[in-house]
């Protein structure tokens, strides 16, 4: 079965979008069969993924809507080497249609459903990039997911922004989704000279311990070029610094998920 895991940090530009995508060539790289599904309707892990949501005739909006299945809207990252159920404009009005629907928080669910459960011919990973706010479109993906990985600069911010994740986690375990669990947290745009991320990544070690990956993304040029060619920046300059990071990220999620991941939904 598949590892369905959400990309989710209610706080902006902390670099979901480039873990996503990152992540899900690094897996590819390790030999696992990724999709990904963008849930934020600026489309950035679409476009970053080589993909132009402005010629998409199928989206994640049509599969939230029951309009088109998975397997119908999404397609091929060629240069990343996973499957993309891909965003657009057409998203931001799915959040008004959807709350006079029945289920309106289990419609990611529900479509994942067949595509998460085959055993072979499927997914290793489901990557789920939620939108940096917790609206219907991240309930649909932590409703959908065994777990959500949170991306997060070593910043004073980024820990009060944290601490509003970590509770929203647990209300949806509570109310929604027992299979929900923080797997863990990514330290990304890393910059250790900076005596305060260094203070801050220590406090992090200490509040939580092993949910705290041992890889860091450091903070990189190369990382940030990548989307403007349409390629993941492990594909884009597989040598730099911030691309071996995420491959190496992306074994240490291979090796570790067995043990949190229950044996069934």
């Amino acid at each position: 079965m598949a590892k369905v895991f959400c990309i989710a940090n209610q706080k902006g530009g902390v670099g979901k979008t480039t873990t996503t995508v990152n992540l899900a060539a690094g897996l590819a790289q390790v030999g696992q069969r990724v999709l990904v599904v963008d849930l934020d309707p600026q489309g950035n892990a679409t476009m970053g993924s080589g993909i132009d949501k402005r010629a998409m005739t199928l989206s994640v909006y049509d599969v939230l809507l029951e309009s088109a299945t998975v397997a119908e809207a999404c397609q091929r990252s060629e240069r990343g080497g996973y499957d993309v159920l891909g965003a657009n404009r057409e998203l931001a009005g799915a959040e008004v249609e959807l709350v006079a629907l029945e289920h309106r928080h289990e419609r990611l669910r529900r479509a994942l459903a067949g595509v998460a459960q085959q055993t072979s011919g499927g997914y290793d990973f489901v990557l789920i990039d939620c939108p940096p706010s917790l609206s219907l479109l991240t309930l649909n993906g932590l409703c959908s997911a065994n777990g959500v990985i949170v991306p997060m600069q070593c910043e004073y911010f980024a820990l009060e922004g944290l601490s509003d994740l970590v509770n929203t986690i647990k209300q949806v375990h509570a109310n929604l989704n027992r299979d929900l669990q923080i797997i863990g947290l990514l330290r990304v745009m890393f910059d250790p000279r900076i005596t305060l991320q260094q203070q801050v990544s220590e406090q992090l070690k200490t509040h939580f311990g092993d949910k705290l990956f041992g890889t860091v993304i450091p903070r990189n040029v190369r990382l940030a070029e990548a989307p403007s060619y349409g390629q993941p920046g492990v594909v884009f300059d597989p040598a730099s610094k911030g691309a071996i990071a995420y491959v190496e990220f992306a074994s240490e999620l291979v090796r570790r998920v067995g043990a949190l991941i229950p044996t069934g939904r």
